[in-house]
């Protein structure tokens, strides 16, 4: 299989890691411009001393890097964690489709930060493998995975399940796709959320003077627990007070505790 693969972020380094091991040939490479890019440098690694031909992901739609991903000739495109709106006249570039592995039970939480908004409006969990069209994880899915949201996840620990299930199930699935013949199913509309990266600005910042209900509160704050991120804060004498929790369960009668 001769593929472009579009990668970032840690889950986005495994994947690409575990094609090239597998031995599918990684044509080319489109990866984000260094402020936004995350395992950038291990995601490199992975295609250095290869004919592999490296994009900016931030300028898909200049027609000449259009033209280079033609000449590639990749038969599908794989893309993780990859946060550029990929266009008609990319995406009809493969014969085989493009696929995304979203870390979400699409269609809840189309969009960014889905591990936050399923602790906090307490929507199913999961990871979906899904092909891409020209709306935001919208595409037909292929392949999906439940994650259980525990009382003591925050926002840090919920992304790190994601990852972990989101890589098992595309290791699961990519032999069904490479052949042609894995499952796919439209998405149902009537149970679709969605989220942009400003959703969260919404709730992170808790007024002191506002009443909340307990749960509710505790939800953005472990939610937004991400550490190095800020996350959450409430206002004091003119600056931010940023806010982390920690979560331990008592432990059972077995002494097991989380």
């Amino acid at each position: 299989m001769r593929l472009l693969c579009l990668c970032n972020n840690w889950l986005g380094w495994q994947v690409l890691q575990w094609l090239r091991e597998r031995g599918d040939e990684v044509a080319g490479l489109v990866v984000h411009p260094a402020e936004r890019s995350r395992y950038g440098a291990e995601i490199r690694s992975v295609v250095a001393g290869t004919n592999c031909l490296v994009l900016d992901g931030s300028r898909l739609a200049d027609p000449r890097v259009l033209e280079q991903v033609k000449d590639l000739h990749a038969e599908m495109a794989v893309s993780v964690l990859f946060v550029y709106l990929l266009r008609a006249e990319f995406l009809c570039l493969f014969p085989l489709g493009c696929v995304n592995l979203h870390p979400a039970l699409l269609p809840y939480n189309r969009g960014t930060y889905p591990n936050v908004w399923s602790i906090v409006e307490g929507t199913p969990a999961g990871v979906t493998v899904h092909y891409i069209d020209e709306g935001v994880d919208t595409g037909d899915i292929v392949a999906q995975k439940e994650v259980p949201v525990e009382i003591t996840d925050t926002g840090s620990s919920l992304y790190r399940k994601l990852e972990l299930a989101g890589l098992e199930l595309f290791q699961q699935i990519w032999p069904l796709l490479r052949q042609g013949v894995a499952p796919r199913r439209r998405q149902d509309e009537t149970r679709a959320t969605s989220h942009r990266f400003r959703d969260v600005d919404r709730i992170d910042e808790i007024d002191l003077e506002k009443t909340y209900r307990a749960k509710d509160l505790i939800d953005v704050l472990r939610a937004r627990t991400f550490p190095p991120y800020p996350g959450s804060y409430f206002r004091h004498n003119g600056k931010r007070v940023f806010l982390r929790l920690e979560l331990v369960e008592e432990p059972d009668e077995n002494g097991k505790g989380k």
